[in-house]
This record gives C-alpha cells, structure tokens and sequence, in this order.
C-alpha cells in the first residue's frame, strides 16, 4: 500500500542523512527532517509545510500516523521504514518511529507579525550552542513571547539538534533571523524599546518597565553584546548576582528576565 525503504544504502535515506548533517544543503534545498511524534504534530501545527513522512511500523502505527496528519488538506507521501533503516536515521534512542520532511519558511524579519499592540520580543545575538537556543526557545514558549530573534546566527534553525533541545518549540513561536544593523532598524521602526542585559551602566532588572513594546536582548556569556545594541539601548539591565561569577547561562538569564515583564504586564489587567 505504502512505498517502502529496507536498505541503508537506498539513495533516498542517503539524502535524508545528508539533510540532517548539512546546513548548506538544508539551506540549497529549502527542506528539512524532523524526529518524533510532537515535533512532527508542532511543526503541522505552526504552519510548515509537510512533504514527505516516514514511519517504522514496529514502532509506530498506521492509525496513529493517519491520527497526526488528519488535519492536512493536502496529504504528504509515506514512506514506511525497516527498523535498520530507521535507527540510521533517528537521532535519539527512546525515539517514536516518525521521521517527516518539511518545507522551511523564510525567516525574515518582515515575515513577523505580531497579535499583540505591545509585543514582548527576545533577541538573542549570535548563540552557538544548539542547546542554548532550543533553550531559549522553550522559554520563549513558555511564556508566551510574541517572537524571537536571532541576530548574526551561527547555525540554521532548522539543525536537527536545535529542534530536539527545542522539543519542537521553534515551530511554536514566531522567529526570525537578521544581522544586529536589520534587527535595530526593524525595531525602531515598530517602535519596540530594546533592554539590553549588560554589565556596563545597567539598572537592576526588577527597576525597569517592560509594559509597553519591548525587546529584551541577551548576549553570550563570552563575548556579551555588540556596541551597536547598547548605544539604541533604552535602558541597559542587570540580575543582581550574590555568588563569585559575574555571569549566568544565557537562557537562564532570558527566563529570568521575560519572566519579571510577563509579571509586570499581568498587573496591569
């Protein structure tokens, strides 16, 4: 009934392996694989484009595979995988037996739209570590954010390991990507005030009001930010520190810091 792949080395699986590796070629190619059952569910869910889905039956059903693409008018072809061919591709080992390939989305900054008329917005600039950002992601989903932006990325957002630490979570947020010059621009436009997390002439965190249109910016741990934030900086932050470091790990310090605005605008209503 559905087409199916018993070797490793079919040409199909060969390329699938590659998308996974390569961000050139996710990028050439505008597609991208993801793993697992909800971050396959969160990526329908978020607007992207399903081409291809691949299931190993001795993991996961056809029923339930029917289950998560009901929603789609226009149904993807599916593929089922031996259990050999599936553990080459699968990248976690407690894993569910669904493999699908999407279309990516441009992430431009135009693209962004906002619900609210005072988005709460983070920028993060040029964060390295997959782990990091699908942190930051889940943060940012989990309170809510109206968008996320990445100034100067270092990696795609489609890399397979950003959607796993994401748990699928760059698919539920708004998220764009732009050099530092195109994000300052963007802002000011949409007249969004940006608070900088710095050490350098900062109030504390708790001092600041992030009522209206805000972007709170963080940096990496190593290098901070770009002089270019902290000269359009409305107002440049801080989180009071009681041990011997002057720093903490970034997405803890975003959580931190969007937490402390939700719980400022929560008292205006």
């Amino acid at each position: 009934m559905y087409k199916q792949i018993s070797s490793p080395q079919n040409k199909e699986i060969k390329y699938l392996h590659q998308l996974q590796e390569k961000s050139r070629l996710r990028r050439k190619e505008a597609v991208f694989l993801v793993e697992g059952v909800r971050e396959t569910g969160l990526a329908i869910k978020g607007g992207f484009k399903l081409k291809k889905i691949f299931f190993c039956e001795e993991l996961f059903s056809v029923e339930k595979l029917k289950e998560l693409i009901s929603d789609l008018n226009e149904k993807p072809e599916i593929t089922v995988l031996s259990s050999e061919v599936y553990e080459k591709l699968a990248y976690r080992g407690s894993t569910e037996g669904v493999l699908a390939l999407f279309e990516s989305k441009e992430l431009n900054l135009n693209s962004l739209k906002f619900k609210s008329e005072a988005p709460l917005l983070l920028i993060a600039e040029a964060p390295e570590k997959p782990g990091n950002i699908g942190a930051l992601l889940r943060t940012a989903d989990a309170a809510g954010l109206d968008g996320v932006i990445i100034a100067n990325p270092k990696t795609d957002l489609f890399n397979p390991n950003i959607i796993r630490s994401s748990v699928g979570c760059v698919f539920t947020t708004p998220i764009a990507t732009g050099s530092t010059e195109e994000i300052i621009e963007f802002l000011k436009r949409k007249k969004i005030k940006i608070y900088c997390a710095a050490l350098q002439a900062s109030k504390q965190y708790t001092k600041v009001d992030y009522t209206g249109a805000s972007a709170i910016v963080v940096g990496t741990e190593a290098t901070g930010l770009e002089d270019s934030w902290l000269e359009n900086s409305e107002e440049n932050i801080i989180i009071p520190m009681g041990g011997e470091i002057d720093s903490m790990n970034v997405s803890v310090a975003a959580g931190i810091l969007i937490f402390e605005a939700k719980r400022q605008r929560a008292l205006q209503h």
